[in-house]
């Protein structure tokens, strides 16, 4: 006898739908092909175990199992459901009528409890794609798997739930979808708020420009200045994220295991790797690919504190995600794409010892030193972000000040209404949300200058010896100061304070 039940395999951040075809004939043998890894094979065992404790009936005859398409290599114990439930039609124990209609997922623990698994997300886009009614899967994933409309979600604690869903006599394990009202009230989460922060007025307007338009930043200033702390409320004054931002960061947090109880990124990603990371760490990669760091702070933030301590190989495979928004992962037998877009904040001291340039402590550097401890970083890497901001020390006198800053809820207010011109800007181009995402195109339609501004663009462009990279990077940040003060044209002021945030630039 022969029957099909289908699940899925997760391949990058996509999904494919896999058959696993079951078929008895007389014989004692069990056979799996359809190229399985090791814990695909161990299946066998686990269901057989998990049959007999929850009184089912094993079969005493040939199982072959079929896993197509056989040319798409089969990982991890995720398959142990549908291989599990092929076995139970075959042998009619459980209604054939609506294996057709879901897909399985789950690996089987010996006493038939279904444990979780990575990538729900995408298999339910993908899912609902092909035409599937809906899924069954582990109920720490369903909410998961909800958040996909139009797709019938059963959240199942064990082998006996699946049965009894199939054989129509228990309905109460469905999931209603998540709406985007739940995105929404999730973004509005409480983050650090940029009011606690004493002093610093232009550091912050710097990270509001940023924010405004996507824009790379490097903090450069002394320990104990405040770079970190106001790293962290950047989150708080981004704009929430869409509901495609919402799916698509998702996915790649599920494809990586990184799921939610609540089941949806609703709040930007804040990832702050250690500066020990390897290169696979950050941009992803391994044996079993899995997304890095840069990817999994696609729509949201990467801040990598104390920016010369990593690694220079490390380091330098920023480059290429930086300018292409995604991170591609190359290997012999398979190429996977990552989304990548990320916002890049990066601090670091002035010198090995933290205090050149301090308006109270000595430096103990040599100019030497100083000079090595910069080259770290590489011009190619710096040309790459944006702005450029020096973090001076707090005075003692601001620090007792009472009286209270800006709140990162204003701020955000006209963060927002600055994407919002952007996004009025390139309906045109689906693939560009904010300035910093500008194509050359787009730089010399939108980011023209009159007399004196060209003049004075040439001149900083002589005197820091700034690359064409560094000239698109400036008239980008303009565009988005002249966004915040609702100024259809660059003007000069616009264009003065973006060559300011050159900083490295000038020091060198």
């Amino acid at each position: 006898m022969f029957i099909k039940t289908y699940s899925s395999a997760v391949f990058g951040i996509s999904a494919t739908t896999i058959q696993v075809e079951v078929n008895i004939d007389v014989g004692i043998n069990f056979h799996l092909v359809g190229l399985p890894d090791v814990a695909v094979r161990e299946s066998h065992q686990r269901i057989k175990a998990a049959f007999k404790n929850n009184k089912l009936h094993f079969p005493g005859k040939e199982v072959t199992i079929n896993m197509s398409p056989a040319d798409i290599r089969k990982e991890g114990s995720v398959y142990d459901l549908p291989i599990a439930i092929g076995i139970l039609a075959v042998t009619n124990q459980v209604k054939t009528n609506k294996l057709q209609d879901f897909l399985l997922l789950g690996e089987l623990s010996l006493d038939g409890t279904i444990q979780k698994t990575r990538g729900v997300l995408a298999i339910a886009l993908q899912a609902k794609t092909e035409g599937f009614k809906g899924l069954i899967v582990p109920f720490e994933n369903a909410t998961e798997a909800a958040i996909v409309s139009d797709l019938e979600i059963y959240g199942v604690h064990n082998i006996r739930d699946v049965i009894l869903i199939l054989n129509g006599k228990k309905n109460a394990l469905k999931f209603e979808t998540i709406g985007m009202e739940d995105i929404q009230q999730g973004s509005l989460a409480a983050h650090p708020d940029f009011s606690e922060v004493k002093g610093q007025l232009h550091v912050k307007r710097a990270f509001e420009i940023a924010a405004a338009g996507g824009h790379n930043l490097i903090l450069i200033g002394p320990p104990g200045a405040g770079k970190s702390m106001m790293a962290k409320r950047l989150s708080g004054i981004l704009p929430p994220m869409s509901l495609n931002e919402a799916l698509e960061t998702t996915k790649i947090h599920s494809v990586a295991g990184k799921n939610r109880q609540t089941g949806i990124v609703a709040q930007r990603p804040f990832r702050k790797p250690h500066h020990t990371i390897s290169d696979v760490g950050l941009i992803g990669g391994g044996a079993f690919p899995q997304p890095g760091e840069i990817s999994l702070a696609h729509n949201g933030v990467l801040f990598l504190d104390e920016l010369p301590e990593y690694k220079r190989h490390v380091l330098e495979v920023l480059r290429q995600p930086l300018e292409d928004r995604e991170v591609n992962i190359s290997r012999a037998r398979f190429s996977i794409d990552y989304p990548a877009n990320f916002m890049l904040v990066a601090a670091m001291n002035p010198c090995p010892c933290g205090y050149h340039n301090h308006p109270e402590k000595a430096c103990s550097c040599h100019p030497n030193a100083i000079q090595r401890y910069l080259q770290r970083i590489s011009g190619p890497l710096l040309d790459r972000i944006d702005m450029h901001v020096e973090v001076s020390p707090v005075k003692h006198q601001e620090l007792n000040l009472i009286a209270p800053s800006e709140k990162s809820e204003q701020i955000r207010e006209r963060v927002i209404n600055a994407r919002n011109i952007q996004s009025e800007r390139y309906l045109a181009t689906p693939e560009v949300h904010a300035n910093a995402q500008m194509t050359r195109k787009n730089v010399a339609q939108f980011c023209q200058l009159d007399e004196a501004g060209s003049q004075l663009l040439q001149v900083a462009m002589k005197k820091l010896g700034l690359s064409a990279r560094a000239y698109d990077r400036i008239l980008k940040v303009a565009r988005t100061i002249a966004d915040l003060d609702y100024e259809k044209n660059i003007l000069v002021k616009h264009l003065s304070e973006a060559i300011q945030y050159r900083n490295l630039d000038r020091s060198s």
